[in-house]
Order: C-alpha cells, then structure tokens, then sequence
C-alpha cells in the first residue's frame, strides 16, 4: 500500500509539473558558451555554462507559451562581450513586450570597478534588483593601449613591422610611444558608437531622455541607494525576497536551457527533413584544426576543421542554407583564405551563406565572412579591419646583453631572413613590403567583389580601420544588424524554407564517427577539433602581442573587449 501511494504521488508531482506555471531561469555568472564544444577540453571547460543559442531559442519560444510567466536572470561573475549583451538583450525586449515579466537580478555591477556593460544588459528588463550591499559602475567606455618601444629599446629589441595602412594599428605599439592621429581616431569612434549604443538603450529601457543617461554616465559609479533615486535600479533586495517574489502560486523553476532542449527533444527534424546548417566559427584563425592548449590560451579556428564543415554542409543535400556564426580577431592570411573559398564554393552551389558576427569579426574575422550572401552584426559587433601588419622583433643586441652568442650556417642570401637576431636587409625588407601589398591587394579586391564596391571605396573604407557594428552598416561592408537569430531568419527565407524549419549544427556526427579516424580529409569526421600543443600555452596572447610567431599578419589591432 505504501508503495503504491509513493508510486501514485510521484505521478501526480509530475504531472503537477507539466501543468505548473513556469519561470524561466538564467545564470550569467559564469558567462556564456558562444556554441557548441569543439574539442574535448572545451566540452569540459563549459560543462556548467549554457549556450547562447540555447539560450535565443528558449526566450523565443516563451514568447508564446502561456505557461512561461516569468524570467530571471542574474548578471554578474564573467562579464559578456558587448555583441553577446546586445543579442540577449534584443532577445529580453522582445519576451517583455510579449507580456511576460523580466526581472535582472545582480549582487553588483561591478565591485568597486567598471560596469557599464552589465547594466546595460540588465536595463533591458522589467525589473532591475540590486543586492542592497551592491553598486552600479555604469562609468562608460575606456579603450587603452600600451606602447612597449622604449620599454623595449632599453632591453635591446628593435622591431621591424610594415603595416597597409595607416589605420591597422596593431604595430604601433612596438613602433611608437603614443597614439598616432588614426590610431586616436579609429578609436575614438569606437568608444563614442558604442556609448551612443548604450545611451540609447539604456534611456528607452529605462525611460529616461538620452541626455539624461549620458549626465548619470559622467556621474557614476553610484552606490546601491543613489542608483534607485537616479531611476536606475528598481529596489534593494536580496536573491530571496526576489525569488519569492517571482516564484509563487507552485510556479516552477526552470533554466532556460533545460526549457529549450526539452522543445528540441520533441521536434527533431525528420531523415528526410530539409535544415539549416549552423557553423561556429570561434577565435584566432590559424592553420590546421581547430582545438585549444590545456594550458590556456583560448581557442582557435583551424581553417582544416572549418573548411571540412563548411564543406560537410554544402554536400548535404538536405542544406538548404547555412548560417556561419564568427567571433574572431583574425588570424593568418592564407587560413582565413582557405575558409573564405568554402564560403565561396557554398554560394556557387546554390546555397545561401548568412555571417552571423559576435562581440568581434575583425581582419581575418572579416575576410572569411566577406564572401557571403548576407553579413549580420551587432551594432557593437568590432569587424573590418581590412589591412594586414608584419615583420619580426629584432633581439639581436638583448641577447648580446645578455652573453648570448649566435652563429648561423646558411646557404641562400634570404636563408636567414627571418631571424630575430638581425635586420633585414634592404632587399629582404623590399621583399617584406612586396608580401605586405600583395595581401592588402589581395583583402581589397575581394572585399570589393563580394560586397560590391568600387576599388577606391573600398580602399577608403578599408586601411587597417576597426568599425563598430553600426558604422560598418551605414558603410556598406554590414547588411543588416542584429544576431543569430536574425541571420536564421534571413536564411530561411533565402531558401524559400517555413519559418519553423530546423537548425543543425555542422558538422553533424554520430558518436561512433567522433571516435574513429577519419578516412581522408573529406571525411566528415576531420572537421573534429583536438586539444592542441602549443609552445605559448597562457602565454600565447602576449606571445603574438611580442610579434612571436602566433597567429599570422590579419589579426585585430590590440585585444580590446568591450565589457
């Protein structure tokens, strides 16, 4: 008898839960995963962090269910880059207007530090919370940048780095002492778009007039009592006396990403069911596969493993289209070349390619993305910079300093061009600048070809310059602003497909196929990252910063993240 009531209470506490209201659940504090887990490491390194698109496709769906009441989220730990903010916010203004009540919860915005990133994210919402102890650094935009060539004159290391053109600013930190005129230029326009950016959400959000938010800018941070009496934060309370408030009537809880797998787990697409493809393109461009260090590092995308995807879902005749997500500063020259041809080849073949871009699509970032039907950013999305930089250090009288003694054997006049213990010649440095025009060359026509300029424009547009989002939209090189969603959307009715038809991310395997080798590069199982070796290992970002051999000549000028 006792058996049976458990066995009878246990069913009636199910289905109580099917039938229950729901609030919705999201924890940023540990940030969140851009896509799926390329390798091994990655896998385990965002076991407890949810997936953005996950994430978009839970808040989409609630949008419509009558038993999605509420959301709340917490912000704070890992701070998002700006493009990611402004994809969930975009997601959160939308479920608001659906009429369902949001609510941002934060112990701080920034301990005694900068937060105006993460309130911007929380000013999207219905309520803002604060734990009474917490404050707001909503303090705006600073971008800083260093400059190691006196530093580094006084140890003995001259650098030898040509730049096309004068915006491509990534040498100038080994090259000068201060800010050049379009150095200061470029990025003043940087922090004055996104501030505008944030200004503006911030004030319709909040309803607050722009002028205003801009003097509480200047004014900040503030402290949990002065941020209520600004109109920034709703009330003081604690993650208790906000949950009670939220989570009533036997409503239950419930991650959003726990709510959309459950959706996706009742509706996967049929054999014979035609999809869109959804590539994830993450971090510095390189040759070979994708995959991280376990020493740190971050990750990297191989242009083999990138290559093998894009490939995978253009022979895929069940690909009607293909949205391909990047989120990268660039990399090498002839890597990003490699993916921008499988771009190329999948719109010859009939297929529509959307660019989805995150917080940065810049250099080599954009050169991959050049190519495609229909470019997608963020308004604080950080993308051109169509230029490219190299050289090498010249360590020759540091080692001398230090009772280093170098010889060399060679046979060839240019066998030791590239030595860091000495200079170029002058033939060598001709030869340098000959690569450095062939590859800025190279970047503009193909900008030109697929984005439809003239040359010329290009040329002014391009220079090594950075662009937000917004700006690189009013110049033509963006087509339309807004996030994956959006290039989902766009994709779908590129290939003539219901609105309701199913992503699947590329490339698609069986478990089996991931444990076996692959049996040639046109296997889908060589598009598979690895965990990767790397010499640099946490080092690795100062170690391309040094003008170390990294990650090639089409990278983002400086490591700047606005957060």
């Amino acid at each position: 008898m006792d058996a049976t009531q458990a066995i009878m209470e246990t069913v009636d506490r199910l289905r109580q839960r099917r039938t229950a209201a729901l609030v919705l659940e999201l924890d940023l504090t540990e940030g969140l995963s851009e896509g799926p887990p390329a390798d091994p490491l990655g896998a385990l390194l965002s076991m407890r962090r949810a997936r953005l698109t996950d994430v978009l496709s839970g808040l989409r769906r609630a949008r419509t269910d009558p038993r999605v009441k509420a959301l709340i989220v917490k912000i704070g730990g890992n701070p998002l880059g700006l493009g990611m903010v402004q994809e969930l916010r975009a997601a959160v203004l939308k479920l608001r207007a659906a009429g369902k009540l949001t609510i941002a919860f934060a112990e701080t915005f920034g301990e005694f530090g900068a937060g105006t990133v993460p309130y911007y994210l929380a000013s999207a919402f219905e309520k803002v919370y604060l734990q009474p102890s917490g404050d707001v650094g909503l303090t705006g935009i600073a971008l800083e940048q260093r400059f190691l060539r006196d530093a580094l004159a006084k140890a003995g290391v001259e650098y030898q780095l040509g730049q096309r053109h004068e915006y491509k600013t990534a040498a100038n930190m080994f090259t000068q002492n201060r800010m050049t005129e379009a150095h200061r230029e470029s990025t003043a326009r940087i922090a004055e778009s996104v501030t505008e950016q944030i200004t503006a959400g911030i004030a319709e959000a909040r309803s607050l007039e722009p002028q205003r938010v801009r003097e509480l800018i200047d004014q900040g941070p503030f402290l949990g009592p002065e941020a209520v009496e600004a109109g920034l934060v709703d009330a003081l309370k604690y993650r208790d006396e906000v949950y009670a408030e939220a989570v009533k009537d036997g409503a239950h809880l419930l991650y959003v990403s726990r709510y959309a797998k459950a959706a996706l787990a009742k509706r996967l697409p049929h054999p014979g069911e035609n999809v869109i493809a959804l590539v994830h393109g993450t971090g510095a461009i390189r040759l070979g596969r994708s995959g991280r260090s376990p020493l740190g590092g971050g990750g990297a995308m191989g242009s083999d493993t990138m290559c093998a995807a894009l490939r995978s879902a253009r022979r895929d005749d069940k690909v009607k289209a293909i949205v391909f997500r990047v989120d990268s500063p660039g990399g090498s020259y002839v890597a990003s070349d490699a993916i921008w041809r499988e771009v190329v080849l999948a719109r010859q073949a009939g297929k529509p390619v959307i660019i989805s871009m995150g917080d940065v699509a810049a250099s080599g970032g954009y050169f991959v993305a050049m190519g495609a039907d229909v470019i997608v950013a963020q308004p604080g999305t950080l993308t051109g910079s169509i230029g490219v930089f190299g050289g090498k250090p010249v360590v020759g009288e540091l080692l001398g300093k230090l009772g280093v003694v170098t010889e060399a054997v060679s046979e060839g006049a240019n066998a030791g061009m590239f030595s860091p213990v000495r200079e170029f010649s002058d033939a060598q440095w001709a030869r340098v600048n000959s690569w450095l025009d062939r590859i800025y060359d190279d970047f503009v026509g193909k900008v030109a070809q697929g984005r439809g300029l003239t040359r010329e424009r290009t040329h002014e547009l391009a220079r090594g310059r950075v662009w937000t989002g917004a700006d690189a939209r009013e110049a033509g090189l963006v087509d339309e602003l807004g996030g994956v969603e959006d290039a989902l959307s766009l994709a779908r009715k590129k290939a003539g497909l219901s609105k309701d038809t199913q992503v699947r991310t590329y490339p698609r395997m069986h478990p089996l196929e991931r444990l076996r080798p692959p049996e040639s590069s046109e296997d889908r199982s060589a598009a598979l990252a690895k965990v990767r070796l790397e010499a640099w290992g946490p080092m690795a970002r100062l170690a391309g910063e040094l003008g170390l051999p990294a990650y090639g000549p089409l990278v983002l000028p400086g490591w700047w993240t606005i957060r």
